[in-house]
């Protein structure tokens, strides 16, 4: 799909969750928890786009038919051939060429609380990353020994949600429902907090999605306020798209360079070019308000009686 002619809308959708691409760009996903984000109720399903972003199959993935079981799926990763999906207590595999169930691992409770798994990421190498949101934890899981441990449990990362693995330390960032902020989870079970919302300025609210473009840099979907931004490597922030209807666990196509947005409260999802960044600016360029979100007053009027030229 070239740059010029990316942009696509699908419907039909049942409260989207989460839009993911191959590596190769050549299919992509979306998860319709379609009911309560809670019930196990068997009949989510995951919808398959080909390389022009025409449906495949609105339920190429459906719970209660051949022998799938899949209640309410939200975040998603992709491993070679194989489609991870957080299910509730569960991570789940699935054939990406026909759908098939492969495999099934139950996490269990890493507190006092049930298991509410919402994003999934894979690190390019061995290990996924599950977030459970109601736990503050993340859990790292090794697909091929059916292993799951606890890699962090922390308050700080006050519900997580969305995850994505930093390009260049390897490092899993996730991003906060509860309190709007962006952590950085070291392989040590570290979390250190990235970014947040000031004590002048509440820039974040209840943040869904996380994901790099192909030069590092990071995007977040906002759910309540509406908003996609973008934080640059030398992290400034952008809005670049806002009044968007509920955008939830977005992805981004590297090899192609489209940001993909499922909307849950609108039961769609869309597929956008994204533009080339431009250079960014020198080290020793001064930073301005505007890079914490402030926007300067309009100026004030002149006196009455005393005309400008």
């Amino acid at each position: 799909m070239r740059e010029a002619e990316a942009q696509v809308t699908v419907t039909d959708l049942q409260s989207p969750y989460s839009f993911v691409a191959t590596e190769s760009g050549t299919d992509y996903f979306i998860s319709s928890v379609n009911g309560e984000p809670e019930a196990a109720d068997n009949n989510g399903f995951i919808t398959k786009l080909d390389a022009t972003g025409k449906v495949v199959k609105l339920k190429f993935i459906q719970g209660g038919r051949d022998r799938v079981t899949l209640h309410a799926p939200k975040g998603m990763a992709l491993a070679s051939d194989v489609l991870y999906v957080a299910d509730l207590d569960t991570l789940r595999g699935f054939n990406t060429k026909t759908g098939e169930s492969i495999f099934t691992l139950a996490v269990a409770p890493g507190t006092g609380h049930g298991v509410s798994l919402t994003d999934v990421a894979y690190d390019g190498h061995r290990f996924l990353y599950c977030s459970d949101q109601k736990a503050n934890t993340i859990y790292r899981i090794d697909p091929a020994a059916g292993h799951v441990t606890v890699l962090a449990a922390d308050a700080a990362l006050a519900g997580p949600t969305g995850l994505a693995i930093h390009p260049k330390s390897g490092h899993i960032i996730a991003v906060s429902w509860d309190k709007g902020k962006i952590s950085e989870i070291s392989q040590e079970g570290t979390v250190t907090e990235l970014f947040s919302n000031g004590f002048f300025s509440g820039r974040f609210s209840n943040l869904r999605g996380v994901d790099f473009d192909r030069w590092g840099n990071m995007y977040v979907s906002d759910f309540t306020t509406g908003k996609v931004w973008r934080m640059t490597r030398d992290k400034r922030f952008q809005v670049i798209a806002e009044y968007l209807p509920s955008p939830g666990d977005l992805g981004i196509d590297r090899n192609n360079n489209l940001i993909l947005v499922p909307y849950e409260l609108a039961h769609a999802a869309e597929m956008n070019g994204l533009e080339a960044p431009v250079s960014e600016r020198s080290n020793k360029e001064k930073r301005t308000l505007a890079d914490y979100g402030f926007i300067p007053p309009p100026p004030k009027p002149a006196p009455e009686g005393n005309i400008q030229k």
